[in-house]
C-alpha cells in the first residue's frame, strides 16, 4: 500500500460553525486547520485541502484559482453545496480531484480524503490535443460565466476583472484543439444561455485568430462575447428557459435583455464603451431593422458587427429542445442571404476562419 503523505490538511469553509465536526473528522486523518473563505492560502506543509464553500460566489473564484496555481498537485476535495451542473462545472474548472455532495457525513469526507492522500501525486495536465483539456477550458470559462450571470441576477455587482479569467482558456483551447472540439464540448451544456454564450465566445476566438488580431485584441473580442448576453440574467426564467419558441409577448420581453444588460454594466462600472456597445447593440442590423435603437450602417461599430455575426451563427448551430442544430453549410447559406443586414465582407472572413479551425 502506498503510504499516506505527511503534513497538514486545510479546511476552507464559509460556515465555520457547522464545519467543526468536519474539522474533527479530518483531524483524524492528518492535523487539520480551518481557514475562512477570506484566507484562501495553504499551510506551508499542506498536503491537501477540502473546500466547503459556495462555488457560485464570484468573489471566491480568483482566490481559489490562485491557491491551486500555488499548489497544483495537492489533492483538493470540493463539497458541492448547490449540487447543480453550474456548481459541478465550477469545481471541475478549479481542478477538483474529487467532488462530494453537500450533506456527505464528516466521516465519509475524511475517508475520501484519506484515499486521496494515498494516491501517487498526479502527473502534470497535458496541454495539447487532449479532449480533457477542452473540457477543463469549457468548465473554467463556464464557471466564469456562471459567476457573471449569478452576480448580475443577484446583486448587479459584476466584476470586470473576473471575466478575464475565462479568456485564455477559450483562446488556448480553440487555438490548439480547433473549433470543432470546442463546439462539441459546449453543446453538452443543458442550460441554453450558458451554451449560447460559450458558443459565441468560441466563435469570437476563432474569428479573432482567423483575422490575425494581436493578443490584446483577441482577448477583447472574447471578453465582449462572454458579456454580450449578460442582460439575460434579468429576464424571467420562465421565458429564458422556455422549451419551445417564444410567443410575441415573450419575444418582446426577451428583447429587453440588450438594454437591461447595458444598464447593468454601466451601473457596475469598469466596462469600456466598446463592450457597452456590444451588450446594447449586438442585435442591430445594417439596414436599421434591428433593436433596440434601430441603428444603421456606419453607426454600428466594427466590434458589434463582429459579435453579431458570431451571435447569429451560434443561434443557428446550437441545440435547442424544439429543433436540431443547422449544419455549417446551411448556417452560412443563411448568413450569406442576409445581405444588407450583415457586413458580408465580415461574413466571408468568418466563414474562412471557421473552415480553417476545423469546424
Amino acid at each position: 500500500m502506498i503510504p499516506m503523505r505527511a503534513g497538514t490538511l486545510v479546511l476552507f469553509s464559509d460556515r465555520p460553525g457547522s464545519g467543526v465536526s468536519l474539522l474533527q473528522a479530518l483531524d483524524g486523518v492528518a492535523p487539520c486547520r480551518m481557514r475562512p473563505a477570506t484566507r484562501l492560502m495553504p499551510a506551508g506543509d499542506c498536503i491537501g485541502f477540502v473546500a466547503d464553500l459556495d462555488l457560485l460566489q464570484p468573489s471566491l473564484l480568483r482566490g481559489l484559482r490562485a491557491l491551486i496555481a500555488e499548489a497544483p498537485h495537492l489533492p483538493r476535495l470540493f463539497l458541492l453545496r448547490q449540487g447543480g451542473e453550474r456548481t459541478a462545472s465550477a469545481a471541475r474548472g478549479l481542478g477538483a480531484t474529487l467532488c462530494l455532495p453537500d450533506g456527505t457525513s464528516p466521516e465519509d469526507v475524511a475517508e475520501a480524503m484519506r484515499g486521496q492522500l494515498r494516491r501517487p501525486s498526479p502527473p502534470p495536465v497535458p496541454v495539447r490535443g487532449q479532449g480533457s483539456v477542452i473540457a477543463q477550458a469549457a468548465d473554467r470559462a463556464g464557471a466564469v460565466l456562471a459567476g457573471l450571470l449569478d452576480a448580475a441576477r443577484a446583486t448587479g455587482a459584476v466584476d470586470p476583472l473576473l471575466i478575464d479569467d475565462g479568456l485564455d482558456p477559450i483562446l488556448d483551447a480553440v487555438g490548439e484543439a480547433g473549433l470543432g472540439a470546442w463546439l462539441d464540448t459546449v453543446r453538452a451544456y443543458d442550460d441554453a444561455t450558458y451554451q449560447h454564450c460559450l458558443l459565441v465566445a468560441g466563435l469570437a476566438a476563432t474569428f479573432a485568430i482567423g483575422l490575425g488580431l494581436r493578443t490584446r485584441d483577441r482577448e477583447h473580442l472574447v471578453r465582449a462575447a462572454l458579456v454580450h448576453d449578460v442582460g439575460k440574467a434579468r429576464i424571467p426564467l420562465e421565458i429564458l428557459n422556455k422549451a419551445g419558441p417564444l410567443d410575441p409577448a415573450e419575444r418582446a420581453v426577451m428583447r429587453t435583455h440588450t438594454t437591461l444588460g447595458h444598464a447593468l454594466l454601466i451601473e457596475a462600472g469598469g466596462f469600456d464603451q466598446s463592450l457597452l456597445a456590444v451588450v446594447r447593440h449586438h442585435h442591430e442590423l445594417l439596414d436599421g431593422t434591428g433593436y433596440p435603437d434601430r441603428l444603421a450602417g456606419a453607426a454600428i461599430p466594427d466590434i458589434v458587427r463582429l459579435i453579431t455575426v458570431c451571435d447569429i451563427y451560434a443561434a443557428l448551430i446550437e441545440r435547442r429542445p424544439y429543433r436540431a442544430p443547422l449544419s455549417t453549410a446551411e448556417a452560412f447559406r443563411i448568413l450569406r442571404g442576409m445581405d444588407g443586414k450583415l457586413d458580408l465582407a465580415l461574413v466571408r472572413s468568418f466563414e474562412q476562419a471557421v473552415a480553417g479551425m476545423g469546424a
